[in-house]
C-alpha cells in the first residue's frame, strides 16, 4: 500500500519533534515552518520555509498539491497569559487565527482530505480555572461549548469553530477535520513543582503551590507515544463523521491519567484511541514522595490543596 501524503506544520516545534522519527517513516512527509532549526538551533533536514499567515496563499500552495492529510502545528508566540501582556495579545492571536483558516482553505481548495488541528485545552479553560480547582467540576467534555479567559484560548477555539463550515459540506465538499486540544506533551518530574516558587514553571495553572500544579499537570499529561497514536489515529481513522454526518471532532489530548480532569469520550469514540500511559503510573515514585507520604505538605487528591 502506497504511503499517505501528510503535510506538517510547525515542524521544527517542540510537538513536532515528538513526531518526526516515526512520521518520517511512516509517510511521505513534507515539512513546513518559518525556520529550519530546532528549539536548540539544530537544523532540522527537510524544512520547506514559507509564512503561511500570508494571505497572499499563492505563495505555498503547491506544498498542499497531492497531500492527503495537513497537521497543523504552526503557530506564532505572543506574549503570556498573565498580568499586562495579557491584554495586548490579540493581534498575534488574530494572526493565528488567520493562518489556521489560509490552512483549512489551502486544503480545501487542494482536494486535501483531512486536516488535524492543533488546538488545545486551553480553549475550555475557564471551565478548569473557575470550576474544576474550585471543586465545583469533575469533568470537562470536548462537547461543552469552549470558552476561555485568555486570547490564546480564544483563538484555540476559533480554530475549532473556523473548521465547521469547511467539515460540513456547505462549500461543495466535506473537509474531514479533527481539533486535538493537546494537554500537557512533556515530562513532569516532581521535582520541577518542590517549590512553591513558580517561576521556573511556563505558566501557573492553578493559582496555588507548586505542588497543586504538578498535581494538576499529572492529569494533563500526553506522553509521546500516545500523542504519536493520538495524531496517526486522526489521520487515518477512515470515517470520523458525528451522528450528522458532519467530519469534524473535537478531542483532548492526554494520557490515559488517573487525575484525569478532561474526558477522552471523544477521542476513544471517534478515533478508537486507546492511551497506553498513566502519569500516575509513571511518576508514582515522585507521587508517593510529595503528594500520598506522611510527610506531604498537600492532600493528595486530583487538584488543588
Amino acid at each position: 500500500m502506497a504511503k499517505q501524503t501528510v503535510l506538517l506544520t510547525g515542524a521544527s516545534g517542540y510537538v513536532a519533534s515528538q513526531l518526526l522519527a516515526e512520521f518520517q517513516d511512516r509517510y511521505d512527509l513534507r515539512m513546513v515552518d518559518v525556520q529550519t532549526k530546532d528549539r536548540d538551533g539544530n537544523e532540522v533536514p527537510g524544512i520547506q520555509v514559507a509564512d503561511l499567515i500570508n494571505p497572499d496563499r499563492s505563495t505555498y500552495a503547491s506544498l498542499f498539491d497531492g497531500v492527503d492529510a495537513v497537521v497543523h502545528l504552526g503557530y506564532k508566540r505572543s506574549g503570556g497569559f498573565h498580568g499586562d501582556e495579557a491584554i495586548d495579545r490579540f493581534d498575534v492571536e488574530f494572526e493565528n487565527v488567520q493562518m489556521a483558516n489560509n490552512i483549512y482553505r489551502t486544503s480545501y481548495d487542494a482536494g486535501v482530505g483531512r486536516v488535524v488541528m492543533a488546538s488545545s485545552n486551553h480553549a475550555a479553560d475557564w471551565y478548569e480555572h473557575a470550576m474544576v480547582h474550585n471543586k465545583q467540576k469533575e469533568m470537562v467534555s470536548p462537547t461543552e461549548v469552549p470558552v476561555s479567559d485568555n486570547f490564546y484560548g480564544w483563538a484555540k477555539a476559533s480554530y475549532e469553530l473556523l473548521g465547521f463550515p469547511y467539515a460540513c459540506g456547505i462549500f461543495g465538499r466535506k473537509l474531514g477535520v479533527v481539533q486535538i486540544r493537546i494537554g500537557a506533551p512533556r515530562d513532569v518530574p516532581g521535582s520541577r513543582y518542590e517549590t512553591d516558587d513558580l517561576s521556573s514553571l511556563s505558566e501557573q495553572h492553578t493559582g496555588g503551590s507548586g505542588l497543586s500544579n504538578f498535581k494538576r499537570d499529572l492529569g494533563a499529561h500526553l506522553s509521546p507515544r500516545d500523542l504519536r497514536q493520538l495524531i496517526i489515529k486522526s489521520i487515518e481513522t477512515p470515517n470520523i463523521e458525528r451522528a450528522d454526518g458532519v467530519p469534524w471532532q473535537v478531542v483532548y489530548g492526554i494520557s490515559g491519567n488517573t487525575r484525569a480532569f478532561w474526558s477522552l469520550e471523544s477521542a476513544r469514540a471517534a478515533l478508537g484511541y486507546e492511551p497506553e500511559d498513566d502519569s500516575e503510573v509513571k511518576y508514582a515514585s515522585d507521587i508517593a514522595r510529595m503528594l500520598t507520604s506522611k510527610d506531604a505538605g498537600i492532600g493528595g487528591g486530583r487538584q488543588g490543596g
